[in-house]
């Protein structure tokens, strides 16, 4: 046996394999693949936040104050922040629910019911305010019961709200549901084993532990409510003082070339939505 058999190669004589990365290479690839995300990042978010704050201040602080301050922009927001916060209150009751049917339940038609929910993404907004009119518009077959009841839907705040609940409604359901799926039974289990009713297991043992996924989807779902235009511009028709929300405002606004009122609210509804997903990320990385 020669004395190579003995005495394996020294780390300097091991010949480098033809596909290995050296160090310096690697780290130059991090740093671009970090420099396009930026980029990307910047492009799509933090350049058009910068365009509605150069257009909201193009006439200074006082145009975006008179803007704001208007009658018909006050009613605007007042009305979009009450048709989210409805949304909200009826998706956290609704919208738990049906994540907790789908994941701990087995029934007929469960995978339709389960794919009817991604719907609101695949079907554009103008067709929904446009579903919603032939359902409740003046001709339509509910037309006679909705005479009767005294009840108006088109044209009306409660036909701004459906609208509103349709295409905020996969937010809830699909931030629970893996939540759910995670969990598991087995603490329910010995909750119910103790001695605690149905009431008692979910607020004390589920609801704890679905508590961040419940309120990014709450998060998510104000958020997309403030932002919704299309549906509720079909079956709300963008009355003005009557219908009118505040993303319709801006499309009045720039309609008319009050552009100073246009990017003022833009940029309210905006940072309102960054606020809150930024909020409640930061209130996430504080629990941990």
């Amino acid at each position: 046996m020669t004395a190579a058999a003995h005495h394996p190669p020294s780390a300097r004589s091991v010949t480098r394999r033809p596909g290995r990365i050296s160090l310096p290479m690697d780290v130059w690839r991090r740093r671009l693949l970090i420099a396009i995300v930026v980029t990307y990042v910047t492009i799509l978010v933090l350049a058009p936040i910068a365009a509605l704050i150069s257009g909201a201040l193009a006439d200074g602080i006082g145009a975006v104050v008179r803007a704001l301050s208007q009658p018909d922009v006050l009613s605007a927001f007042w009305r979009t922040l009450s048709i989210a916060l409805i949304t909200v209150v009826v998706h956290s009751i609704c919208g738990t629910a049906l994540a907790w049917v789908l994941v701990r339940h087995r029934f007929p038609g469960r995978w339709l019911l389960n794919g009817l929910i991604d719907l609101p993404f695949a079907v554009s907004a103008v067709v929904v305010g446009y579903m919603l009119l032939l359902l409740f518009g003046r001709t339509s077959l509910l037309a006679p019961v909705l005479q009767a009841l005294n009840l108006k839907v088109a044209f009306a705040l409660p036909g701004m709200i459906l609208a509103t609940l349709f295409v905020t409604l996969p937010f809830m359901v699909r931030e629970l549901i893996p939540v759910l799926k995670e969990f598991g039974v087995e603490q329910e289990q010995a909750a119910a084993t103790l001695g605690a009713s149905g009431w008692q297991t979910f607020w004390l043992v589920t609801f704890p532990a679905l508590r961040w996924g419940f309120i990014y989807g709450l998060t998510l779902t104000f958020a997309r409510a403030l932002g919704e235009f299309g549906a509720v511009l079909v079956i709300g028709g963008g009355v003005q003082g009557r219908t009118e929300t505040a993303t319709l405002y801006i499309f009045r606004a720039l309609d008319e070339r009050q552009y100073v009122g246009a990017y003022s609210a833009a940029l309210v509804l905006g940072l309102i939505s960054l606020a809150i997903v930024l909020g409640s990320d930061l209130l996430r990385q504080k629990e941990k």
